[in-house]
């Protein structure tokens, strides 16, 4: 059978023309056109329906317009302009990597609260409603209110119901995010009033903690905001958790058990730097780290297939009626597929949460005719500028921002600008609040040097041990995400099998000294090549604390060979094996041995030559794993006399 171009039915079906079509022969069909555009106007009191001519047929699965006797030439081709001139989304919206922004996230109040008197630099109800049927004309289907807190507004019930009505033009999901301590009361009418959707922050289920996390009691009220979302059935229901080393870890399986018997996500959060939220590297807790600890006494765990535009991976355990999700901001950005703009509670576009460039819109509106059709054309303008300049990744990179995703870094001032909800304020920090995972030693897998020269230039160094030419197509580094961020390469869906890798190293020496010490064991430290061994095997045991990325392995063998050589001034080569029974491969492990074998014979000798030169150090050698076995071409293993 002879189908339709897929590109001629989704481009036709895109601009309302729905196609059904009998083809019972490649040349010969009859086919029932129905056009319902409602862009497209027409003289015509209904669509007409037209039977093909069957001496037409589609050639080469290319589209021929059909003839259409019974409609004017002239009034067939203004009806076909305009399907071709039709948007399937808005233009505003749509930026230069073709996402499509159809979720609005409000600010409706500061993040610091505000005074009895609302400033008169915030939003009035009017202006947030104003701007909200703005963008839902323009194809938005999805607003959230968000802080700081919503509930705080005394008209926030008639927000919600005024942004309901809203769906009449197209707004599908009303939601809201929520601290949740005095919403139980007011939730059944936001929920009459068309709030469809609830976020609950909810760090700890401690009252102790609670308290002194939010310097208020209240855990209580936000437990009885959730027994009052499910029984009246809000889907999706989530609890947003960020996990802090040392502070609420240790609950993680309290919030599991959450899932159990109730509809709820609980969504765990990667903490994150915003101003004045005294981040610090140490509290870190990595998205891996949370599903390693949650495996162990979940083994079964089972990825849910996440929507296009989620910002949560989502998993559930077998058996339970809710699910978990992961919020990966640190370690697996998810710019790709964002589809959110933000406006803040003073009114002003944020096209990206970690991009300082704002636009004020509250300020156009309060211009004479600012909320008329003039000025309404006049912000769809500004909008779509605005949209048009965001960054294909979290924005900053060219302009002072968050350093994100970089290491091997040297001492000294360097600048990161965490951009909170609406805030503005540049944090100046040094080498100690970047992320300890971030500051690995050099080596050529880490991201390129971001160094802040100034607060308005940014000066970038090509990636370490490569030059600056675009790699080839297919190349990527594997620890190193698109958007640049460094992140441990997951394995919990790899098979185990049994790895081996074989690592050698040499140290050269600059005078006969040393080798004639060595040999004669007479070096004052003691025996250089036992001691070297064994300084080989527990640097292989380590290297998961050594090497940031690295996961930590069962090693089933460690060999450390060693042997003089008397060429020239001599040597000392070193060949370390390394086996395991894992889901990773071992080659980090065997270069780790071979270097710590290595540098101990460096410290052992360097009172007899300091001119030695620690060279060639490389896997030769690997076998298992899903890549396949290697070998160095020209490599003869050798084994100790």
């Amino acid at each position: 059978m002879t189908t339709l171009s897929t590109t001629v039915r989704r481009a036709l079906t895109g601009q309302g023309i729905h196609i059904q079509a009998t083809l019972p022969r490649p040349t010969s069909y009859t086919a029932v056109y129905k056009i319902s555009r409602r862009n497209i106007t027409s003289d015509a009191a209904t669509a007409p329906v037209y039977t093909q001519n069957t001496e037409r047929s589609f050639q080469d699965d290319v589209f021929a317009p059909p003839t259409r006797p019974s409609l004017p030439a002239t009034e067939f081709s203004d009806r076909m302009a305009a399907i071709r001139e039709a948007k399937p989304f808005s233009e505003f919206l749509t930026d230069n990597f073709n996402r499509q922004h159809n979720y609005l996230r409000l600010y409706c109040m500061p993040e610091e609260g505000i005074d009895l008197s609302p400033p008169s630099h915030l939003l009035t109800t009017e202006e947030i409603l104003h701007l909200a049927k703005l963008f839902v004309s323009q194809g938005v289907t999805k607003i959230r209110l968000t802080g700081g807190e919503p509930t705080v507004r005394k008209d926030i019930v008639d927000l919600i119901t005024e942004l309901g009505k809203l769906k009449a033009m197209g707004l599908k999901e009303l939601a809201m995010t929520t601290n949740g301590i005095s919403l139980a009361r007011k939730l059944p009418q936001m929920v009459a009033g068309g709030l469809t959707a609830l976020n609950l922050s909810l760090d700890t289920l401690d009252e102790f903690k609670f308290q002194f996390m939010t310097r208020r009691k209240g855990l209580s009220n936000v437990l009885k905001s959730i027994d009052a979302a499910l029984s009246l059935n809000i889907q999706p229901l989530k609890v947003n958790c960020v996990v802090m080393s040392k502070v609420n870890v240790d609950e993680i399986p309290s919030f599991l058990a959450m899932t159990k018997d109730k509809p709820i996500e609980v969504r765990f959060i990667e903490y994150m730097p915003f101003t004045g939220n005294k981040w610090e590297s140490g509290k870190m807790i990595t998205y891996q780290e949370m599903l390693d600890q949650i495996r162990q006494s979940h083994p079964d765990l089972q990825k849910v297939q996440d929507h296009k535009n989620d910002t949560s991976k989502t998993y559930q355990i077998p058996g339970y009626k809710g699910k978990l999700g992961f919020i990966t901001s640190m370690t697996h950005n998810f710019c790709g597929t964002c589809n959110r703009l933000r406006i803040t509670s003073d009114g002003n576009i944020k096209v990206c949460l970690f991009d300082n460039a704002e636009v004020s819109l509250r300020d156009m509106m309060r211009k004479e005719g600012g909320m008329g059709p003039e000025g309404e054309k006049r912000l769809l303008e500004v909008i779509g500028v605005a949209v048009k300049g965001k960054k294909e990744k979290h924005a900053g990179l060219d302009g002072v921002n968050m350093l994100w995703g970089c290491g091997s870094l040297s001492s000294g001032q360097w600048l990161i600008r965490a951009a909170g909800n609406g805030s503005r304020r540049p944090l100046s920090k040094t080498i100690s609040d970047i992320p300890t995972y971030l500051l690995s030693p050099p080596a050529p897998h880490i991201c390129q040097i971001v160094r802040a020269y100034s607060t308005s230039r940014i000066h970038r160094q090509p990636t370490m041990g490569t030059d600056s030419q675009d790699p080839a197509p297919g190349q990527k580094l594997t620890h190193v995400l698109p958007s640049g961020a460094a992140h441990m390469v997951p394995i919990h869906e790899k098979a185990i099998t049994t790895r081996t890798a074989k690592a050698v190293s040499t140290i050269k020496f600059s005078n006969p000294d040393a080798v004639r010490l060595i040999r004669s064991n007479s070096n004052k430290k003691g025996d250089v090549l036992s001691i070297s061994r064994i300084a080989g095997i527990m640097a292989a045991k380590k290297t998961s604390e050594i090497i940031p990325l690295c996961h930590p392995i069962s090693i089933s063998k460690v060999q450390v060979n060693l042997r003089v050589v008397d060429d020239g001034n001599g040597a000392i080569e070193i060949l370390t094996v390394v086996t395991c029974d894992g889901k990773t491969g071992v080659e980090m492990e065997a270069l780790t041995a071979a270097t710590g074998a290595a540098l101990t014979v460096y410290d052992m000798c360097k009172a007899v030559d300091k001119g030695m030169v620690l060279d060639g150090t490389r896997v030769v050698e690997k076998v298992g794993g899903k890549s396949g076995d290697w070998k160095e071409e020209g490599w003869v293993e050798w084994s100790e006399s």
